[in-house]
C-alpha cells in the first residue's frame, strides 16, 4: 500500500492545489482512514481561503490536524467521513475532524463511529450540527419560545431545526433569499425575509454571516431577551448598532463558539459526547436537503475558488473521494 495520501492544500490565499502528503506509520492505538467524504464549511473555509484569519487567531483557529500555518500554505477542513482500513476499528464507518485527504492515519480515540441510520453523505454534517447543538446550548430556549434565526445557512438551518423540536416554540428562520422558505417549512419553521419578520422574539440566533443581519437581530429581539451571535467574521469589522433601544430593551448580546463547549453543558458534556450526540441527531433524513453539491477531490481546488467569489444559494458542498 502506498505510503503517500492526497490532500487539499491552500498554497496561498485564493489558491489550493491537491499535494501528495506523507502518511504517519500506523501506531497500534491508530487506525487508517480511507475517506469517501467531506464536507466543505462554506463559512469558515471561505474566509481561510481568501486568507481573512486575522493573525491574533490563528491558533485558535488551528483545526485538530492541521498541516502547516495561517495564512498559507495549509490543509485545513474538519469534516471527513470514511471506513477504517487498518486498526480495531477496521471495517466501522466513522466521523473525524480531518481536512480533505484521501487516506489518513489518526489516533482510535480521534474517531466517532457513524450511527447505522446515518449514511455517510449525511455524516459530513456532523461538524456543522456540533456547532449548531452547542448555540443552542448556550443559548438556552425555553417552551414556547418564540425564535428567530437569521441566515438560512446549514449552521441557521439546524439550530431552527433543533429549535423548532421544542414544545410550543414559535421559530422562524430569515434570510433574503426567498428560495430558502421550502426547505425552511421542511424543517418544521416558518419562514420570513428580513424586513417581513415579526419582532418582540424571547430569543435571536444570529447565523448568516452579515452585519446587516446582527442589525436584524438586534431589531427583532424583544424586553430582556437574549441576541446570540454566531456568525464569524475573520478580520472583517462589523458595526454594531447599539443605539436606539438597545439599552432601553435591556437586550443581552452573547457570543458563541465551537471550540469550547457550552458553559451549560460544560461541567457534563465533553467534546465527544457532543460529536456523539451531533451524529444521532443527524438520523432524520430531512437533513439530506441541507447537501446542494458535490465536488471531486481533483476538482476542489476551483471548487474553494468559487465558493468564495460566488456561492450562488449553495448549502452543505461535500468532496467525494472514489
Amino acid at each position: 500500500m502506498s505510503d503517500t495520501a492526497r490532500a487539499f492544500w491552500l498554497a496561498a490565499p485564493g489558491r489550493g492545489e491537491i499535494r501528495a502528503t506523507p502518511l504517519a506509520t500506523l501506531g497500534p492505538s491508530d487506525v487508517l482512514v480511507r475517506t469517501s467524504f467531506s464536507a466543505i464549511s462554506r463559512g469558515t473555509e471561505s474566509l481561510v481561503f481568501q486568507g481573512q484569519v486575522p493573525p491574533s487567531q490563528y491558533q485558535l483557529m488551528r483545526c485538530p490536524f492541521q498541516d502547516g500555518d495561517f495564512p498559507a500554505p495549509v490543509k485545513y477542513g474538519y469534516a471527513s467521513v470514511g471506513t477504517v482500513e487498518q486498526g480495531t476499528l477496521t471495517g466501522k464507518r466513522v466521523f473525524a475532524l480531518y481536512p480533505h485527504q484521501d487516506r489518513y492515519v489518526v489516533p482510535e480515540d480521534a474517531v466517532i463511529e457513524i450511527p447505522d441510520a446515518v449514511p455517510d453523505r449525511r455524516a459530513t454534517l456532523a461538524a456543522n450540527m456540533e456547532t449548531a447543538l452547542n448555540g443552542l446550548w448556550d443559548a438556552g430556549p425555553r417552551i414556547g419560545d418564540r425564535i428567530a434565526v437569521i441566515g438560512a445557512g446549514v449552521v441557521g438551518c439546524l439550530v431552527a431545526s433543533l429549535a423548532a423540536k421544542l414544545p410550543g416554540a414559535h421559530v422562524t428562520l430569515i434570510d433574503v433569499d426567498e428560495k430558502r422558505a421550502e426547505i425552511t417549512v421542511a424543517l418544521g419553521c416558518n419562514f420570513a425575509l428580513p424586513a417581513k419578520a415579526e419582532g418582540e422574539c424571547d430569543l435571536v440566533i444570529h447565523t448568516s454571516g452579515n452585519a446587516a443581519g446582527l442589525s436584524t437581530a438586534l431589531s427583532l429581539a424583544g424586553f430582556e431577551a437574549t441576541v446570540l451571535e454566531m456568525s464569524w467574521y475573520g478580520d472583517k469589522q462589523v458595526a454594531v448598532p447599539l443605539g436606539e433601544a438597545f439599552h432601553s430593551r435591556r437586550l443581552v448580546l452573547k457570543s458563541s463558539q465551537v471550540g469550547a463547549v457550552a458553559t451549560a453543558r460544560r461541567a457534563r458534556r465533553t467534546y465527544r459526547q457532543r460529536l456523539n450526540l451531533a451524529l444521532e441527531l443527524l438520523a432524520d433524513p430531512v437533513y439530506d436537503r441541507l447537501i446542494t453539491g458535490e465536488t471531486a477531490l481533483d476538482q476542489l481546488p476551483e471548487k474553494m475558488a468559487q465558493l468564495a467569489r460566488d456561492p450562488a444559494g449553495a448549502l452543505c458542498e461535500i468532496v467525494r473521494y472514489f
